[in-house]
């Protein structure tokens, strides 16, 4: 390795583990949100109608703000910082311009449609009034969030491509700290203490938006928006991010069908979901979301200055080092999702019956956490080169998939009602990122971007290996002093941070003694 590889490996790790750092900070206060959430509202009707209107223009922040348009709009500018410098600043403009003027036509017509968009989104909601009229109510206040989100997107692709992550990770603490005082603060403002959850979301698009401005100015690109649809840089953008929006989404619209599904089934499913989910975006977010965002500038210079070899390795090594902590990740979240979700979130309104329920749905989800962390990663490879159109294909086979499975679980479940059935509908969507994973992993292979067979070989069965070891020492750990949920929190926190770094130390240890180095896995 030359002196500047090392120094660019180094550089993405250090990058990397910036990101991954306040990415932890952001989903440790995510947590303490949620806990709130569960200890003061609980699992039922008022919950499922929040979740519901602070899923749908999540939804589409994912879909256009972090989704299509950052993964478009980042080798964009990459191009225009290496051979256009002299048109960056106008670029820049107009991306602003174009896409306030575009979020603020969105953002209008999601909220006059605030009551559609609730039954298209939950139509389990339809005749149930309270829930319905709540849920629309509470969108209607929320959805201007989609426009300072997707605003504050932007200015962290900037960041992003000049190796500025830190901002871009600590962000969502913000939207984190206004829920949590809403939340505090809720049966002292408002009559149905929910509906302060959303306009803490409101609150927390301006603040993050207002955040980057700083910055922005720092790295000169505080400048006023201009409306040119004519742009080139643009249009490239606004070309490149049709397909991509199902290509970068298709995680999120199979979660949104599962919520869309869930609202027909017994209530307080869509909480249940949502609780696991959560716990889900923790590892998703630290190290997968982590990884693509930070290789995603460095693929984008090397595909751009034709490093073909360089390409090939930092793709590689990204997709190894998921491998090394998804599979252990997965078997922990699995073992002790009971553990978990009892000492996170059973407190107040959330009741033993809703541990049980959310960990069965977290079992399921957590099955496909692997996928998921590998599809970030595949994903950014193809858009690091400007190719949005391959992942669309594989995305609709797997939103298909989701789709007919999720249709499978709701025709068993309308005619004899059984229980668990959000558990199945968690289970289709890890499925389908499975097949996807399988599909663009292939397609990389036959291109000649992924040289070797990463899934299956010698290292990966040394960290299953590991795995296994790991699960069995939690297993006589849990034997030796079985898990009481009854007891005090201090109690149920010391049981599970124990379990969580013992695992870890000798899932690692195991790894060593079984002859896998990890200098191997430096990108």
């Amino acid at each position: 390795m030359t002196k500047e590889s090392e120094k660019k490996s180094r550089s993405i790790i250090k990058s990397s583990s910036h990101f991954g750092f306040t990415t932890f900070i952001s989903r440790i206060s995510g947590f303490i949100r949620d806990i709130l959430f569960a200890s003061y509202f609980g699992a039922n009707g008022n919950t499922d109608a929040f979740f519901v209107a602070f899923k749908i223009p999540n939804f589409f922040r994912r879909l256009f703000a972090e989704g299509a348009f950052s993964q478009a709009f980042v080798p964009v500018l990459q191009e225009y910082r290496l051979k256009r410098k002299d048109e960056l600043i106008e670029f820049v403009q107009s991306v602003f311009g174009n896409l306030f003027f575009a979020l603020f036509i969105i953002t209008a017509l999601g909220m006059y449609f605030s009551e559609n968009l609730v039954y298209l989104f939950a139509p389990g909601f339809i005749g149930d009034d309270n829930k319905s009229y709540l849920a629309s109510q509470m969108l209607f206040i929320t959805f201007p969030y989609l426009l300072f989100i997707s605003l504050t997107a932007m200015c962290s692709g900037i960041f992003n491509s000049h190796d500025r992550f830190i901002l871009t990770g600590i962000t969502p603490v913000f939207l984190n700290l206004s829920l949590i005082f809403f939340t505090i603060f809720s049966s002292t403002i408002f009559l149905i203490p929910i509906i302060s959850l959303s306009y803490g979301v409101l609150v927390a698009g301006v603040v993050q938006l207002l955040i980057q401005l700083p910055l922005m100015y720092k790295l000169g690109f505080l400048q006023l928006p201009k409306i040119n649809f004519y742009n080139i840089g643009s249009m490239k953008i606004l070309k490149l991010m049709g397909p991509a929006i199902l290509g970068t989404a298709a995680v999120q619209i199979n979660l949104l069908i599962d919520t869309i599904v869930a609202s027909l089934l017994i209530s307080g499913s869509i909480s249940w979901l949502y609780f696991s989910d959560r716990l889900i975006e923790l590892p998703l977010a630290i190290f997968g979301i982590a990884i693509s965002i930070v290789i995603l500038p460095v693929l984008s210079r090397q595909f751009q200055k034709k490093e073909t070899k360089e390409y090939s390795t930092t793709l590689t090594k990204s997709i190894k080092l998921a491998i090394l902590i998804a599979i252990p990740s997965m078997a922990g979240l699995i073992m002790l999702s009971a553990v978990i979700i009892s000492t996170l979130f059973m407190y107040g309104s959330f009741t033993p019956e809703d541990v049980r329920m959310s960990s069965l749905s977290l079992i399921t989800y957590s099955l496909g956490l692997p996928a998921f962390i590998f599809l970030k990663i595949l994903v950014t490879a193809f858009y690091s080169r400007q190719d949005t159109k391959t992942p669309v294909i594989y995305s609709l086979i797997g939103i298909s998939i989701n789709i007919v499975a999720n249709l499978t679980v709701l025709f068993f479940y309308l005619r004899t009602p059984f229980e668990g059935a959000h558990a199945f509908i968690a289970l289709a969507t890890s499925l389908s990122a499975w097949i996807q994973v399988i599909l663009m992993s292939y397609k990389l292979k036959s291109l000649g971007i992924i040289k070797e067979n990463i899934f299956f070989n010698l290292s990966s069965l040394k960290i299953i290996l590991g795995v296994g070891i790991m699960l069995l020492a939690l297993g006589t750990y849990e034997n030796l002093s079985p898990f009481n949920y009854e007891t005090s929190v201090y109690t149920r926190s010391g049981y599970l941070i124990t379990s969580i770094f013992s695992g870890a130390f000798i899932y690692f240890i195991s790894l060593w003694l079984l002859g896998l180095r990890f200098k191997s896995y430096k990108i």
